[in-house]
């Protein structure tokens, strides 16, 4: 087994401006599903409003949140007058995203984030939406939730994920991710502590947005990332691209979320080896995992927020995403 060493890291972030959150959302407030990517189910989403409706929000859908364009849910031109409707009004104080698939990156550049600069709004998503947090990030330095979206399933996501989601965007307490066990990327693990921001989402959003104006400064920050259905190959792959263009070289530390459904070749290495050979001679603490992501029982950080892993204690903690 490849084994791992890493002391004390602190982030030093070159960007000297301060986050900005939203106000927790409390019962009574208006919040707008937008689909940015792909069309949700109906039927699952009937659920999700439900369960956001149970927390007393009042729930509304954009305009296209079920059309169809190809594989996209609308065109383009529909998708970002959605989202941007969303982001402008002052009535909104939350946008979730209803799920994720793909074409998030053919409107991120397009979005009016002078509207969440002026008015913060929680904004939640993960997968697909990664490329909304980056930019949201770069742009605006908003604080936004990487947590499950309304198209909801509750064989994946059942009440502890409600749960987690509601605590992330209705209370400011701190948030404290475990190391489960039983995850793919559990064995991963370079003992030592860090604190940054926590930045990153899903790997391949990540890796392809590299140059473009959804990839944050990741200088100092603890490296959060997840994905699904891709070989352990491919894992190495985009590792090894964010290792040469200086990314992996330039962080505080890493926590790897939910590695879901990474098959490989008879005799090959699985996902957890592929992760090891490519994160364990960072010098940097490494923590995986951690149940974020595509698989059961997802939970929700706040991406943006000052977090610290404990690698040796198996935990990640994260500031309040909401003031």
């Amino acid at each position: 087994m490849l084994i791992g060493t890493a002391g004390p890291a602190q982030a030093a972030p070159r960007d000297g401006r301060a986050p900005v959150r939203a106000r927790a959302l409390v019962p009574g407030d208006r919040v707008r599903v937008v689909s940015p990517g792909s069309a949700p189910d109906p039927a699952l989403m009937e659920r999700g409003t439900e369960i956001l409706r149970g927390w007393g929000l009042e729930v509304e859908l954009g305009e296209h949140v079920f059309a169809r364009y190809g594989y996209l849910a609308g065109t383009d031109a529909q998708r970002l007058a959605d989202v941007n409707a969303a982001f402008a009004d002052p009535g909104v104080r939350g946008v979730f995203a209803a799920r994720g698939g793909y074409g998030t990156q053919r409107i991120v550049d397009r979005m009016n984030v002078s509207a969440l600069r002026r008015d913060p709004k929680v904004v939640v998503g993960f997968s697909d939406i990664t490329s909304i947090h980056g930019r949201l990030w770069r742009e605006a330095r908003l604080v936004s939730f990487y947590g499950p979206m309304v198209n909801w399933t509750d064989s994946r996501t059942g009440p502890d994920s409600a749960e987690a989601l509601r605590r992330a965007v209705m209370t400011t307490a701190p948030i404290t991710i475990h190391r489960d066990p039983g995850e793919t990327a559990a064995p991963v693990m370079v003992p030592g502590k860090a604190t940054g921001r926590l930045l990153g989402g899903c790997l391949t959003l990540i890796s392809t947005s590299l140059g473009a104006a959804d990839a944050p400064d990741f200088d100092g920050a603890i490296l959060f990332f997840e994905d699904v259905d891709e070989a352990p190959y491919s894992y190495d792959r985009m590792l090894t691209e964010l290792r040469r263009v200086g990314v992996l070289g330039r962080v505080a530390g890493v926590v790897i979320g939910q590695i879901t459904n990474s098959v490989g070749g008879p005799g090959e290495w699985d996902a957890s080896a592929v992760l090891k050979d490519r994160l364990y001679d960072l010098g940097v603490p490494v923590l995986g995992g951690l149940r974020l992501g595509h698989g059961n029982g997802q939970l929700t950080v706040p991406l943006g927020a000052r977090a610290t892993i404990d690698a040796e204690a198996g935990t990640l903690t994260v500031e309040a995403g909401v003031r």
